[in-house]
């Protein structure tokens, strides 16, 4: 497997009033591809910095940092741009989907700054509301979606442009249980189906039990890491795709 992500001795810190935040401390981590990594840690753990940081939306201040093949350190902002645009999706827990376009629309956005022809994004958008099983609801705007269907419009949406990297952040944190379940399985076969790697920082212990490895958070620094060689299958209930809306 190749390494997607590859950090050393990363450091964060904020100013604030009259003390320093350190968001993150010295922390190693390594993500290779085909690979999904829970981040598990209480609020203010830093677990947001932490994914913002391997994003690009964010600079380290100090360490090394290697993000498909990327030096984040060395990067210029346009270069970080092209990586967050090509290489690295986000998925988050308000979905971010634009109220006044359809399901369809919504995961065509990506396609079209790509300046990818129109025939060519129609079949890319086909494909990839069959992968999370809203083929039917393509027409539907957000309001007319559940927040599973939100989540999953915005996990096709992320995929749009095949990226080597899928950031979540607290992916199911809006969801019922059951809905939450639904949407890691399918965060779980886009990992194996299309040889990705994913990181999702969480509250919830029971996605942990579904990744490859986690890692915890606690005041920045990483305190536990465990690696499972093989995840456990994960299975939605077998009528998630056909589910109404909540």
């Amino acid at each position: 497997m190749s390494v997607i992500v590859e950090l050393h001795g990363v450091t964060k810190d904020y100013p604030a009033a009259r003390e320093v935040v350190h968001a993150l401390r010295s922390v190693d981590l390594t993500v290779e591809q085909g690979t999904l990594v829970a981040v598990h840690g209480r609020s203010g753990s830093g677990k947001t910095t932490l994914l913002n940081v391997i994003g690009g939306l964010d600079r380290a201040d100090s360490g090394e940092a290697l993000v498909c093949g990327l030096d984040l350190f060395r990067a210029s902002d346009r270069e970080l741009a092209e990586l967050r645009r090509t290489r690295v999706a986000f998925v988050f827990q308000a979905f971010g989907l634009l109220p006044v376009l359809s399901a369809a629309e919504n995961i065509e956005v990506p396609l079209r700054l790509q300046g990818m022809r129109r025939d060519a994004r129609a079949g890319r958008v086909a494909e990839l509301l069959d992968l999370v099983g809203l083929a039917p609801r393509a027409a539907h705007r957000p309001s007319e979606l559940s927040g599973g269907e939100q989540q999953r419009v915005a996990i096709a949406r992320s995929l749009a442009a095949s990226p080597s990297l899928l950031i979540a952040d607290e992916p199911t944190g809006q969801l019922d249980s059951r809905t939450g379940a639904e949407i890691m399985a399918l965060i779980h076969r886009v990992v194996a189906e299309r040889d990705v790697a994913a990181i999702v920082a969480t509250h919830d212990v029971s996605i942990i039990d579904v990744a490859h490895s986690h890692v915890e958070l606690r005041d920045g620094a990483i305190v536990h890491t465990e690696v499972v060689h093989a995840a456990p299958v994960v299975s939605a209930p077998a009528d998630w795709a056909r589910r109404d809306p909540d």
